[in-house]
């Protein structure tokens, strides 16, 4: 069985990220990409599904102490037995362009005996490789290679104690003595090219603890929450693919939101609103060079008719992310179905352009420069946006019942014509500003006439709607109206008596009223309650922010990973993990908290 979701520890290379439990087990992890298919898939299944455990052998056998090395993905874990203790290290390269995994036992004290076992089910567990031991040709003394082969994918295991065959697993145990080191190294290559020379681990390990503190050097830590909030800086670095600049919603898939439930999606995507406020985030952070970089993979992926804009995309910029579902997994903690690809991907998703518009406008708040393809681009987004005036769309939340006037979605088209706007005004850049202040002007006098209940005093999720939506405490983060207006906080006190739990966390929406074409039931998004922490901490609730807030970083785990929910009834995390939406909100809710300028723009009503 898969451990709790708050157990796992996240490993990166910017590339992929594997997950590893607290009982020393990588249960989760997809060579050479975040949405390659898994090689090892025991989160969404059985240890049958593919894992490497190493952990030593006695049941009695603790954890004392388990972190990240300073500002780094490089984790130490160390465990105590009756014998003694050992440090496990675990972290994969950075910039060698190669996808590896190493682990490191070190011994502290006495001895303790080791178990490893490892079982490689490549294609979501839907192959049983070819394993066989090799003979390390560019090793000195004989060494060998666990190695396994199946169709287009090969991995290399190397290491002094190989596990030996059991069956469909390999296994084995060793002893560790203080003051000895055990390295064990899982590469993966392409089945038709040579198995890749190991590397010099001690090499390795303080060029990634390097490249992880000189990134995070980057990044002021004052502040109450500024611990918080570089860590969930580097999980967004961590999110990011090296080469593309593609930033993924999360590493995994279908870790449910409501357990037992059918709302089990995949997120190793590269969703635009998501990754258009991780933008947002890093630049408000001094990560401009970052910030150019998703604008690029941005321009790529975006690149033809705009017509064709996709709401999502692949690490690489791909389009074809069609779903389906994997009967052969279980799911976690058979939580079914496990699907992959996501079919909201060919949603109309009215909200998005506004997002990567107001990031885009942001950056050039910051000093990024235009290009011709740039901003050429830009103003063929703003077309797109003109011709579905009309349209109903699915909204922010991806509802898979029927299209919707959604008041958020029409405010980010407002969104999106502002920005333009403040392009022509404040940047100079050429384009028809008068046709898009005419439509900027005329939206926000739809939103204000058919997204405001006067009865309720309180903006709606839709038009003519009577439900409140989290969604809208984004209003006066894009410039729509003032945090402190009094339309905007009436809708909060809407929100307070509509969303908040008992505990105390925000929902969406109200699941119930069907709205989204699901099964009803599902727990807080945390991104939701950051928000309201960014509206209590603008609007002058500090008071409300901060026990908020307090509470909502409580709710990482001991690494200062936060998943996409959280039950606070079960006291677990729930969703997909570790989730970058979370992330991001929790730096804009620090941010509020602290009083940080986030190069915001002007309320305009």
């Amino acid at each position: 069985m898969a451990a709790p979701i708050e157990d796992y520890a996240l490993l990166s290379d910017l590339h992929t990220g594997p997950l590893v439990s607290l009982q020393g087990s990588v249960d989760w992890l997809c060579f050479p990409r975040f949405d390659s298919p898994s090689v090892f898939a025991a989160l969404l299944g059985s240890e049958e599904h593919g894992r490497w455990l190493l952990a030593p052998s006695p049941p009695e056998a603790v954890v004392i102490d388990r972190h990240y090395v300073d500002s780094t993905f490089v984790l130490q874990t160390t465990w105590q037995t009756d014998t003694g203790r050992v440090l496990v290290t675990e972290f994969m390269p950075v910039g060698d362009r190669r996808s590896r995994l190493v682990r490191r036992v070190t011994g502290l004290s006495g001895t303790v005996l080791m178990r490893q076992e490892i079982r490689i089910r490549p294609q979501y567990a839907t192959v049983l490789p070819w394993v066989s031991r090799v003979l390390d040709s560019a090793a000195v003394r004989g060494a060998e290679i666990l190695l396994a082969m199946s169709g287009p994918d090969a991995l290399a295991l190397r290491g002094d104690y190989l596990p030996m065959a059991e069956g469909h697993r390999h296994a084995g145990e060793f002893t560790v003595a203080q003051g000895q080191t055990v390295d064990f190294e899982l590469t993966w290559f392409p089945s038709h090219e040579d198995v890749p020379a190991a590397i010099d681990v001690d090499a390795a390990l303080e060029l990634a603890v390097d490249y992880w503190t000189t990134w995070a050097g980057n990044c002021r830590d004052d502040g109450k929450y500024g611990g918080a909030v570089k860590r969930s800086l580097l999980v967004l670095r961590a999110l990011t693919h090296y080469e593309t600049g593609g930033i993924v919603a999360a590493p995994t898939t279908s870790l449910p939101e409501d357990f037992g439930g059918t709302r089990n999606w995949d997120y190793r995507y590269c969703w635009l609103r998501d990754a258009s406020l991780t933008l947002e985030a890093m630049l408000t952070h001094g990560y401009e060079t970052e910030a150019l970089k998703w604008r690029n993979w941005l321009l790529r992926a975006l690149a033809g008719d705009p017509e064709d804009l996709q709401i999502m995309y692949g690490v690489g910029g791909e389009r074809d992310l069609t779903e389906k579902e994997l009967p052969h997994l279980p799911g976690y903690r058979n939580a079914r179905p496990v699907r992959i690809g996501n079919a909201a991907v060919s949603q109309y998703q009215a909200d998005v352009v506004g997002e990567v518009m107001v990031a885009l406008e942001r950056l050039r708040l910051a000093g990024g420069k235009e290009d011709h393809f740039s901003w050429a681009l830009q103003r063929a987004l703003l077309g797109s946006v003109e011709n579905h005036l009309a349209d109903k769309d699915f909204g922010l939340w991806e509802v898979r019942g029927d299209a919707q006037y959604f008041t958020h979605s029409r405010v980010m088209m407002w969104a999106a014509f502002d920005s333009g706007v403040r392009a022509v005004r404040d940047h100079g850049l050429p384009g028809p500003v008068e046709q898009w202040e005419r439509l900027r002007e005329n939206l926000a006098a739809e939103v204000v006439d058919l997204g405001f209940n006067r009865d309720l005093n309180s903006f709606t999720q839709t038009y003519g709607g009577q439900q409140t939506d989290a969604a809208l405490l984004a209003l006066p983060q894009v410039g729509f109206l003032a945090y402190d207006d009094e339309r905007m906080l009436s809708t909060v006190a809407q929100l307070e008596r509509e969303l908040l739990t008992a505990e105390g966390l925000l929902l969406r929406y109200r699941t119930e009223t069907g709205v989204d074409g699901l099964e009803p039931g599902e727990h807080p998004f945390l991104a939701c309650s950051f928000w309201l922490v960014e509206q209590y901490a603008r609007s002058g609730r500090r008071t409300d922010a901060g026990n908020l807030m307090d509470m909502l970083v409580g709710l990482s785990n001991d690494l200062g990973l936060l998943s996409e929910e959280y039950s606070m009834k079960d006291n677990r995390m729930a969703g997909n993990f570790p989730q970058a939406f979370s992330h991001l909100t929790l730096v804009r809710a620090a941010d509020a908290m602290h009083g940080v300028d986030r190069l915001s723009l002007q309320p305009k009503h």
